[in-house]
């Protein structure tokens, strides 16, 4: 189900593009906040690096699409490469990025937020659906946020982790540097969403929810309901494939791969050794649940000739007596890989995200050739 429902087939790039010219972008601006909103789904692609953001703008303006109806879902697309480069310039995201997060009550995670108990119907049954397919409305995302980390007081970092753990389109940089957001990290500056705009997007009637306060008390932070004291540690493990030794052939370059480049058309006429790798190191700092993996195996296997090595990258050097012909992507994930880098793609290519997004936007749409 899981597989049909996020269209993994072959020549993927092709269903995509095609996906892409019949997204309805006229009323994404107007409906993506709610439930049944026009939305894109694209989103796990361009995580696990099938395609780039700006793949996808290029594909919409070859279309003729008029600026004036993309600009909603072009900003979208624009946050996503701005926290990649917010992610690139700072050594470390899963500490609290430029402000403390502050009240924090608590440092596990909030019991009846995982166990889907909240009494917030919308909440709840997004959970349950979370759980079976991996996916979350990007406004329900922040929902989650705000409840774990503004109105029970819960540090951003392990509820993100769970969140991340689950996500089909799970990307560190975006979803750490949301919840950051929603925590007031990033600015000082929390979000919060009360029962009513809660009614509102996801067409619910619910009242006497913790929610259902004014936002001058819930912005006050003065006590943290009880449903949301009660704290729960998980253990959240990878299942990795079997580790087998991969066969290479010295004499051709080495292309590595992994869970945030599985780009198929990357030297796609060049012959060489292609390898997914799976470091096992990074899955037990950054956990994916078993539907994630087989997402990204299966995705893997849209590479020709692919090769699935699960172990870390010094290991994989080791078998590879040609070191200088390893090709890597560009990622914050892959700092430590050695070889011949090659930089992302990018909607604009040459700006830095030194300052707020909106800092960031204005400069790059001025120079935006469309």
């Amino acid at each position: 189900m899981l597989l049909v429902q996020f269209c993994v087939v072959n020549n993927i790039i092709d269903k995509l593009k095609s996906k892409i010219l019949n997204i309805d972008i006229s009323k994404y601006a107007s409906s993506r906040n709610f439930k049944n909103g026009h939305v894109s789904k694209l989103s796990p692609y361009i995580s696990k690096g099938v395609i780039s953001t700006k793949f996808v703008i290029e594909t919409i303006f070859q279309n003729k699409t008029e600026y004036r109806k993309s600009e909603k879902f072009f900003q979208e697309l624009a946050w996503r490469d701005y926290w990649q480069k917010k992610w690139q310039m700072s050594p470390n995201i899963d500490v609290d990025l430029s402000f403390n997060q502050k009240p924090v009550a608590h440092r596990n995670l909030p019991k009846n937020v995982l166990d889907a108990n909240t009494k917030i119907s919308a909440i709840d049954n997004a959970i349950k659906e979370f759980y079976n397919t991996g996916y979350l409305h990007n406004h329900m995302r922040m929902y989650i946020a705000a409840i774990c980390c503004n109105v029970g007081q819960y540090h951003w970092l392990n509820p993100a982790k769970w969140m991340y753990y689950h996500l089909i389109d799970g990307d560190w940089g975006s979803n750490a540097l949301s919840w950051q957001w929603v925590a007031g990290t990033t600015r000082q500056k929390k979000y919060i969403a009360n029962q009513e705009n809660i009614n509102k997007y996801f067409f619910t009637n619910d009242k006497n929810t913790f929610m259902d306060k004014s936002y001058e008390n819930l912005y006050s932070f003065n006590n943290i309901p009880a449903s949301l004291t009660h704290q729960k540690t998980i253990q959240l493990n990878t299942i990795l494939p079997k580790k087998i030794k991969p066969i290479v052939d010295d004499s051709k370059p080495t292309f590595i791969y992994n869970s945030y480049n599985l780009d198929p058309n990357w030297y796609l006429n060049e012959a060489g050794n292609r390898i997914l790798l799976l470091e096992p190191s990074h899955f037990k700092s950054y956990p994916v649940s078993e539907k994630v993996m087989d997402f990204i195996i299966t995705l893997s296997s849209q590479i020709k000739d692919i090769q699935i090595a699960a172990m870390e990258f010094n290991e994989l050097q080791d078998i590879i007596k040609n070191c200088n012909s390893i090709h890597y992507k560009e990622h914050p994930f892959a700092r430590h890989y050695k070889g011949i880098k090659t930089e992302r793609d990018w909607i604009f290519p040459d700006l830095e995200a030194d300052g707020s997004f909106f800092k960031y936007w204005n400069k790059g749409i001025k120079q935006f050739n469309y």
